[in-house]
């Protein structure tokens, strides 16, 4: 096993991935299998790496952020912001809500967001509820 550090050359974001052989890299690469997992830019490059020295001590794993990606997680953060003042939490009973918003003729119910699957977001859509998936990052997450 091998491992690469990566970069997308769209977005800048930097990861690491691993491959049976170098060959096997250079055969994904070549059937457009490596993307970014940020952006799905397909336009990823392998970096210059140094080899991986095991020490005695235990670290914490480092996560890299570049300015693009900061500037995106304050963009979901604002996004996030508006809708937790503005639209009322269901949980998970989205679909139910969304559908019982849909149907009712008075419609006169603030919006509202929660969790649903893709599957259930696929049906609203189909049935004419408007519906949408966005990103969604939990307090916690640093």
């Amino acid at each position: 096993m091998i491992k690469y550090k990566l970069i997308c050359k769209n977005c800048e974001n930097l990861f690491d991935s691993w491959f049976s052989t170098s060959k096997e890299y250079d055969k994904l690469k070549k059937l457009n299998h490596i993307n970014c997992h940020l952006c799905g830019s397909l336009n990823v490059k392998k970096t210059l790496m140094s080899p991986s020295i095991l020490s005695s001590k235990e670290k914490k794993p480092k996560i890299i952020k570049n300015k693009k990606y900061k500037k995106m997680k304050n963009k979901i953060n604002e996004y996030q912001k508006f809708i937790k003042e503005n639209f009322r939490y269901v949980g998970e009973n989205f679909a139910y809500e969304a559908r019982s918003i849909h149907y009712d003729n008075n419609k006169s119910s603030k919006g509202i967001y929660g969790t649903a699957s893709i599957e259930d977001v696929k049906e609203l859509r189909e049935e004419g509820v408007e519906a949408a998936i966005i990103p969604w990052i939990k307090d916690n997450d640093n």
